[in-house]
């Protein structure tokens, strides 16, 4: 058994670059790929080789399978990392991948099937003993199917796509008389944004924290989990600040998390890394949400209380090496929390591509900045806005809390809007700093104006 070669990166930006800096440190050759539109980019640079793979619409570049496998095999690549977003869910490219004689490093294409239908993935772990949230047994085939499913579990209920994930295919309806509408509305969106226009509805929870679980699998079925992430600082579904451990749930909370997140894992023979996520509502009561199957944006928190190389860890796992770690041997340290700093408009949230005229970065113990940005860079409008993730790590959440608000203020980037305004606004709220909030925190900080309902066009 042995590592890869060489391994080819079917991704951008800040998780492109942190991916080659795994394989650095393990001594494996990188290939990157890219649009046109970034041919000066960061993980351009610092890879061993690279590709242009298509024009910049993702369509032709980031998301062109027969690109990106021809880049794999011109280059000899062993392997394929996907990062997160673009192909890394895709059952198709893991399939694809596997007819090419390339290792996908992530879980098997049947896994990510059941992860990328939530409905299923549901109606599994539910006999598996893992609560869910009162709603649809499968997709919502038809209007009437789901006036009967409201009349059941009664109002407010939340519609989702099936196949869908960032707020996307979703609406709340509060009454029966717009259910037509949303319904139809949900429909059309989820077409649109995934191929797919299967919708399931749940029973929508106003005031809830947002709990993920880091587990790590291999291919031997052994299963850790890393602790939790609270990911509840959000707008409209996407995540803007996340944190480990919660403040906000007990020892007993977080032991029967862990457990459900290892048995979801092993329910469905998953390897890799991957993410299994849990709303708890006031009462402190535990519902099972969805399955991520691939790395998480947010996974640096989770390294900097546990010290686990998660980068690492998931391409040894590919490689066929056992889990290096037992549950036992997982130690939590201090708490850390992550910013997610994007080329936005800090007020609406709209993007600010451009030139970067000025790019300099904090420093200092217990700071990390993950960024694929610099000084003279032009953000590209085509693709995410997420420019660089900010993670502070202390001995306790204050800590934490006070070196992110001086890395906050340190950190200048001109040329570009970003939202560290914003950012450093949540740090000042006494409830923030009190650990007193759930995922609807974002829309009571602005006005009507400014923070548009979910179900706004």
């Amino acid at each position: 058994m042995r590592l890869f070669k060489k391994i080819l990166i079917a991704n951008r930006g800040e998780i492109a670059l942190r991916v080659i800096r795994a394989c650095k440190e393990l001594g494996i050759k990188t290939v990157a790929v890219h649009s046109t539109a970034d041919r000066d980019s960061a993980h351009v640079k610092n890879a061993d080789e690279s590709v242009c793979v298509g024009p910049p619409p993702s369509k032709h570049s980031y998301l062109n399978i027969p690109a990106i496998l021809s880049a794999a095999e011109i280059t000899d690549a062993e392997a394929i990392h996907p990062g997160y977003g673009f192909l890394s869910e895709n059952p198709h490219f893991a399939e694809a991948c596997a007819t090419s004689g390339i290792t996908f490093i992530g879980p098997s294409a049947e896994s990510i099937k059941i992860g990328g239908d939530k409905s299923k993935a549901k109606q599994l772990l539910k006999k598996r003993a893992i609560p869910v949230i009162p709603g649809s047994d499968g997709p919502l085939m038809t209007l009437d199917s789901a006036l009967k499913l409201f009349k059941k579990i009664g109002p407010p209920v939340i519609i989702k796509a099936s196949a869908g994930g960032g707020g996307r295919g979703m609406r709340i309806v509060r009454q029966e008389a717009d259910l037509e509408q949303a319904f139809n509305l949900a429909q059309r969106e989820a077409l649109s944004a995934f191929g797919n226009s299967d919708l399931y509805m749940e029973k929508y929870l106003p005031e809830i924290r947002h709990i993920e679980v880091q587990i790590l699998a291999d291919q031997k079925g052994n299963v850790v989990h890393l602790g939790e992430r609270d990911c509840s600082i959000q707008r409209r579904h996407q995540k803007l600040i996340e944190e480990a451990p919660s403040t906000f749930i007990n020892d007993d909370i977080r032991r029967r998390l862990g457990e459900y997140a290892v048995r979801a894992a092993k329910a469905m023979k998953y390897y890799s890394a991957g993410t299994v996520e849990f709303i708890v509502d006031t009462t402190g009561t535990i519902y099972f949400m969805e399955v991520n199957t691939r790395v998480q944006v947010e996974h640096p928190v989770t390294e900097e209380i546990t010290g686990i190389d998660i980068i690492k860890e998931q391409i040894k796992i590919a490689a066929g090496y056992p889990l290096s770690i037992k549950q036992g041997q997982i130690k939590f340290s201090g708490h850390a929390i992550e910013c997610r700093i994007n080329a936005e408009d800090p007020q609406r949230f709209t993007p600010s591509p451009g030139k970067i005229s000025l790019f300099t970065p904090p420093g200092g113990p217990g700071i990390r900045v993950d960024t694929a940005a610099y000084c003279g860079w032009t953000v590209p409008p085509y693709y995410d806005s997420l420019i660089a993730k900010l993670i502070a790590h202390g001995r306790d959440r204050n800590e934490a809390i006070a070196k992110l608000k001086r890395a906050l203020e340190e950190f200048r980037i001109e040329g570009i809007k970003t939202t560290i305004p914003f950012l450093l606004e949540v740090m000042e709220r006494p409830d923030f700093k009190k650990g007193n909030f759930f995922t609807n925190f974002v829309d009571r900080l602005y006005s009507s104006d400014d923070a548009k309902d979910l179900n706004s066009p």
